[in-house]
């Protein structure tokens, strides 16, 4: 560890390899948090299968390769294909847990997940896929530096489909009707919203969100059919540090902890990268227990 941390100060173009590394995979994070916040804050339904519809995302950009369509040109064909999958579960499972309490919703989730996971590991195998880009690598600062074309281009994609679901959210009817809903779900009702409807909409929307998001995972890293855990960890730390609501903070904890994976990866090694997450993710819920606290006693 000590002599990995000495090649970051003797060295210091490796940190700014790193750093690109983070910032591209951490703005993909970004995305697949930002549909579990729209799920928790409308619907506060804690979806322990967010990371398994990524990885369903990625295994659908795979299938439609056989087909000849570049894992690009098959990203909006598995969002559509992912929210008819989110609209089917939310009717087949989600509605009927909404009500229920948070046990029952985490129960709910976490079976979907299982059945994911052995559907994608009895179809395609336990092995390490990749979806091919066919993009080239280009080289910085001397060669020294490694920028993957296709590692740009996905952080460009995932940017350009934040910016329009922000939009979206803020100008289209069921985009408001979202935001009512989730700000006071009984008077929306009272105003005539369909919360029903509006709740299937949003579970179905996170869906093709992390489809989308998945699409971008398979070809700028690897997905295998149980790495759905680790993506929904992520999630779940970006979004308990950011809180609901916030897209600057969820962006902001996406792209940091893509860099804090990179350099654990770097320093500690690959095999505590997943523990970093977890560590992180139980981090953030001590400090957010202290802060409670805090306001608790100022209260009082």
């Amino acid at each position: 560890m000590l002599d990995n941390i000495s090649v970051l100060t003797i060295a210091p173009v490796f940190n700014v390899q790193l750093l690109l590394d983070g910032l591209f995979i951490g703005a993909i994070f970004a995305l697949a948090a930002y549909g579990l916040a729209l799920v928790w804050g409308v619907m506060n339904v804690k979806n322990l299968a967010q990371g398994d519809f990524v990885i369903m995302g990625g295994y659908l950009a795979l299938e439609l390769g056989r087909f000849g369509i570049h894992p690009i040109g098959a990203l909006p064909i598995v969002a559509v294909v992912m929210f008819g999958f989110g609209w089917l579960v939310y009717i087949l499972v989600i509605r009927r847990v909404i009500d229920r309490d948070l046990f029952t919703s985490l129960l709910a989730t976490f079976g979907i997940a299982l059945v994911i996971q052995q559907a994608l590991n009895l179809a395609y195998g336990p092995e390490v896929r990749v979806a091919e880009s066919g993009f080239d690598t280009r080289y910085i600062l001397d060669g020294q530096v490694t920028v993957a074309e296709i590692k740009l281009i996905s952080f460009l994609l995932a940017a350009l489909l934040a910016a329009a679901i922000v939009v979206f959210m803020k100008r289209s009817r069921i985009g408001q009707a979202i935001r009512a809903t989730a700000q006071d779900p009984r008077a929306a009702k009272i105003m005539g919203i369909d919360t029903d409807r509006v709740y299937a909409f949003t579970f179905s929307l996170n869906s093709a969100i992390c489809g989308a998001a998945g699409v971008l995972i398979a070809m700028i890293w690897v997905i295998q059919p149980f790495y759905g855990i680790t993506h929904s960890v992520r999630s779940f730390v970006i979004v308990t540090a950011a809180g609901f609501g916030n897209l600057p903070g969820v962006i902001t904890a996406g792209l940091g902890l893509g860099v804090a994976e990179q350099y654990s990866g770097f320093v500690l090694g690959a095999e505590f990268q997943q523990a970093t997450v977890v560590g992180l993710l139980v981090a953030v819920l001590v400090w957010r227990q202290l802060q409670q606290s805090r306001v608790r006693q100022v209260v009082q």
